[in-house]
């Protein structure tokens, strides 16, 4: 360990938390991830700070959160979701009786559902009669209630207790109880603030990407090789109200008006750092490849502070220690994971005495892939940075007052993800969004002067609310979702209500989908047969790998995104002998590091080093053209079901974690018998 020093790290926790307007023209919101991740996530993860006196973080609360959390004193009428679930299975018609059933089905199986046995048997089912469906609601909402609700609220114990057999007054009871849970939320967080153990910053008003709306230029400036929307118009004007509009809500929520803003994806140039500052904002933040751009070179003992710009402080985000909380930790044990954590901030405080540190990560959507929705973890974490005297935690209002900042001449254009805008503008579906935003407007300003007060106010609501960044997340072929069809028709559902609003009718290539991928299973194929392939790293010949399952590592990206690690291929399948791996990517990169391979079902774990050939009892590895790996089937102890994971490593950095979505599940007892043709 560290021994104690004077001038302790400061490490800048920062949780953003955010939905996007899931609300169409009247005003109902179309999906429920608002109230269910209020139930799981919004309350829990600032109580689960509280729980350690001394200990600090900022929470970032975007608008269209803030705003939605707000409609829930009346549920059933602005909750879409919500007013199906309430109803009795039996009044339902078959297409919306089907979507509730996709979305009952669509939480993480291994660490939701799994552990409420009567869900994991209703999973399984097709078809439900009503008292099933019924329980299956039921069962799901219970899922998506976080501790704080298991271990304090008396309806959620006790109906979880009770396992199965639960009825429609469960569900009204159920309902009753959570939604005034809800509106507890973010009066907690004002409470935790006054008291200094929490900053809350907020996001541009619908979490737009400020720059793209200013100078969609800001894309090729970020990256050259990017492709434009055709016909591109700066939306200053709109960028302005978004941060005006966002000052006024957090001044209406809170008694207070914002210090710092997160904004949308990080996302910065220097235009819109001055707009900030021209609204009384003392501090942003942004990701590590904005600042090695900035400065021109990459070495990291630049990071490890806070920067002025522009009249603003900035903390730039170590995308390595956020990426190990939000994407590699889920697959170990929680103690194990504090551990490696306090290891990995060590050398930083040995390096940098007094330095700062920013771990900056989604708040919610990581926790259901960890087991107990990461109440293990955080306890553990929590528990050890208390005890640690080389470590301070800090709020980004303390990390402003901080002295010694240093000064950057120039920000470069980019966000958090690869320090580029391509997760917003470039692929042909992204830039299709925004020709239809241009187009609007075009049309819309010939009219600008002839609308009312009422409907002007109206139509500018639809703009600012068609640029959230989160319908561009979900065009193209970067990230994933099973709702991409729901999202699609809300992004365009706001243009042609502007066209209505003007009494004109829509263009008709507003009811034209832009989405064409809509499933993440397009980045997934299952085995389709036995294979035998040479272990030798080496294409030995095409027939050898033919029928093996694959992951595209590549594109496997779903609500949240992480630095893309040197594996972008896995494929994988087995014999009666052995089960075989290949992984393909930049193996060169390899060379240095090793693969820690793990058997959940037997808790094995081991590592191979990469740099060649090599053996060990029921291991055979082999490195050339791709990393080729058998396992052979004494290494599973007769189990037919098995559960993989793997990691790169490199000393005692964990440079990528596989597959990302999770374990590779393999039934080594197929045999792929219903895919044999005479």
């Amino acid at each position: 360990m560290v021994a104690y020093v004077k001038a302790p790290l400061n490490l800048s926790f920062f949780w953003h938390m955010h939905q996007p307007d899931y609300r169409d023209s009247d005003g109902v919101m179309k999906m429920p991830w608002v109230f269910l991740h209020a139930i799981k996530d919004y309350y829990e993860m600032p109580w689960l700070l509280s729980r350690f006196p001394g200990l600090k973080a900022t929470f970032n609360i975007t608008p269209p959160l803030i705003e939605q959390l707000n409609l829930y004193d009346r549920p059933l009428e602005n909750d879409y979701f919500l007013s199906l679930w309430a109803q009795h299975p039996s009044r339902l018609d078959s297409a919306s009786r089907q979507w509730l059933v996709k979305l009952c089905k669509s939480p993480q199986f291994e660490t939701t559902i799994r552990p409420l046995p009567r869900y994991a048997e209703l999973y399984e089912q097709e078809r439900f009669n009503d008292a099933e469906l019924t329980e299956l609601e039921v069962l799901f909402m219970l899922s998506w209630c976080g501790n704080y609700l298991r271990q304090n609220d008396t309806t959620v114990k006790a109906l979880i207790a009770r396992e199965r057999g639960y009825e429609e007054a469960d569900k009204t009871r159920l309902l009753q109880t959570l939604t005034a849970f809800v509106a507890t939320i973010l009066p907690y967080y004002a409470q935790l603030q006054e008291t200094g153990a929490i900053a809350v910053s907020t996001t541009p008003y619908n979490h737009p990407i400020l720059p793209l709306l200013l100078d969609m230029e800001n894309a090729r400036r970020a990256n050259p090789h990017t492709a434009m929307p055709e016909q591109p118009l700066s939306l200053r004007a709109d960028a302005i109200e978004q941060v005006r509009r966002s000052v006024a809500l957090y001044e209406a929520t809170f008694g207070r008006k914002p210090k710092g803003f997160w904004p949308a994806e990080g996302a910065v140039d220097e235009a819109s750092v001055a707009i900030y500052r021209e609204h009384g904002i003392s501090w942003i933040a942004t990701d590590e490849a904005i600042l090695f751009r900035s400065l021109g070179e990459s070495g990291r003992e630049s990071l490890y502070r806070p920067y002025r710009y522009g009249g603003v402080t900035i903390g730039f985000r170590d995308h390595g220690l956020s990426d190990l909380i939000g994407f590699t930790y889920r697959f170990k044990p929680a103690g194990e994971a504090a551990e490696h954590f306090i290891r990995s901030l060590e050398p930083i405080s040995r390096e940098h005495p007094g330095g700062t540190a920013f771990v900056i990560l989604d708040g919610e959507n990581a926790w259901e892939f960890f087991e107990n929705n990461a109440y293990d973890f955080f306890m553990s974490l929590y528990g050890e940075l208390v005890k640690t005297p080389w470590c301070k935690t800090v709020t980004m209002d303390d990390v402003h007052a901080l002295p010694g900042q240093g000064r950057l001449e120039h920000l470069a254009p980019g966000s958090w993800i690869h320090g580029t805008f391509d997760t917003w503008a470039g692929h042909p579906e992204k830039n299709r969004a925004w020709e239809l935003i241009y187009q609007t407007r075009r049309d819309a300003s010939h009219f600008a002067e002839k609308l009312d007060a009422a409907v002007a106010e109206a139509i500018r609501a639809h703009f600012l609310a068609a640029e959230c960044s989160d319908w561009f997340w979900w065009y193209g072929d970067d990230h994933a979702t099973e709702f991409g069809m729901e999202f699609d028709a809300l992004f365009r559902e706001h243009l042609i209500a502007i066209y209505r609003l003007l009494d004109m009718q829509p263009p008709s290539d507003l009811f034209e989908p832009i989405f064409t991928h809509k499933s993440s299973a397009s980045f997934m194929v299952k085995p389709q047969a036995p294979i035998s392939p040479v272990i030798d790293g080496n294409d030995t010949s095409f027939f050898e790998w033919l029928g093996s399952g694959c992951i595209d590592e590549s594109r496997l990206f779903s609500t949240m995104d992480r630095v893309r690690g040197p594996v972008t291929m896995i494929r994988y399948g087995h014999n009666e002998a052995a089960l075989f791996l290949a992984f393909e990517g930049n193996v060169a990169a390899l060379s240095a590091m090793t693969l820690s391979v793990t058997v959940e079902e037997t808790s094995r774990e081991f590592r191979l080093p990469l740099a060649g050939p090599y053996k060990v009892r029921n291991a055979t590895l082999a490195v050339g053209e791709r990393v080729e790996l058998a396992l052979w089937r004494p290494l599973f102890d007769g189990h037919r079901n098995v559960h993989l994971r793997f990691e790169i490593v490199d000393g005692e950095h964990i440079v990528q974690t596989m597959p990302g979505y999770g374990a590779l599940v393999v039934d080594l007892e197929e045999t792929y018998a219903h895919n044999w043709f005479v």
